[in-house]
C-alpha cells in the first residue's frame, strides 16, 4: 500500500470534527493534497512531537477523536511519547504510524523500524490497541475498531517508499494555529 492511500482511508473514515495531526514532511503533504480542512494540524518542522501534540489535544478536546498520522522516524525520535501516552490513556487518541522503513522526506535513509517492533512497544506502553496491517481492507478493520474503543490505540500501516508529488503546505505555522483555533 502506497502512504497516500492509507492518508485517504484515513479520510474516508472521518466523520467530521476529529482533529488529526500530521506529521512533517510527506505526511503533512499528502494529507494537505489530499483533503486539506481546518481540523488538520500539520507539523511543519518539529520531528518526532505529533504524538505529543496529539496527546495534548486529546486531553484538552476529550469530545473529539484526535487522530495523529505519524511516520517511523517521526516516532522513533520521540519513544517517550508512547510511554507517556500509555500511562495517561486518554480514551479519544487513535495513533497511526506509516512505517516505510525510511526517512523519505530526507532523500530515503532507512530507519530502525525494521527491527524496533513498534507494535510491540505500544502494546508494552498500555495501548489498549495495537495492530499492524498492510493493506487497505485491514486498514479500514483497524480503524473501525479504534474507533470503538476508549483508551489509545495504535494502528501501525506498513507503506511502500515514495509517494504523490504533492505541494508543499502553503500555510505559515502562524495561519496553521489560527485555522486551528477557530475550531
Amino acid at each position: 500500500m502506497k502512504r497516500y492511500e492509507a492518508i485517504k482511508a484515513v479520510l474516508d473514515r472521518l466523520i467530521g470534527d476529529e482533529i488529526v495531526i500530521s506529521a512533517n514532511g510527506m505526511i503533512s503533504r499528502e494529507l494537505y493534497a489530499l483533503g486539506d480542512r481546518p481540523g488538520n494540524f500539520y507539523m511543519l518542522g518539529s520531528m518526532g512531537l505529533a504524538s505529543s501534540i496529539g496527546l495534548g489535544l486529546a486531553l484538552m478536546q476529550e469530545g473529539k477523536k484526535v487522530i495523529v498520522l505519524d511516520g517511523d522516524g517521526n516516532i522513533l525520535m520521540n519513544l517517550g511519547s508512547l510511554a507517556t501516552i500509555g500511562q495517561v490513556g486518554p480514551k479519544n487518541l487513535i495513533h497511526i504510524v506509516l512505517d516505510n522503513e525510511a526517512h523519505d522526506t530526507t532523500g530515503g535513509q532507512p530507519t530502525a523500524s525494521r527491527t524496533a517492533k513498534l507494535v510491540n512497544v505500544a502494546k508494552a506502553c498500555d495501548f489498549r490497541f495495537a495492530i499492524e496491517v498492510r493493506d487497505e481492507d485491514s486498514l479500514k478493520k483497524a480503524l473501525k475498531k479504534a474507533y470503538s474503543i476508549k483508551g489509545p490505540s495504535f494502528i501501525l500501516v506498513k507503506v511502500e517508499k515514495g509517494g504523490l508529488p504533492v505541494p508543499r503546505v502553503p500555510y505559515s505555522p502562524e495561519q496553521i494555529r489560527e485555522r486551528f483555533k477557530s475550531l
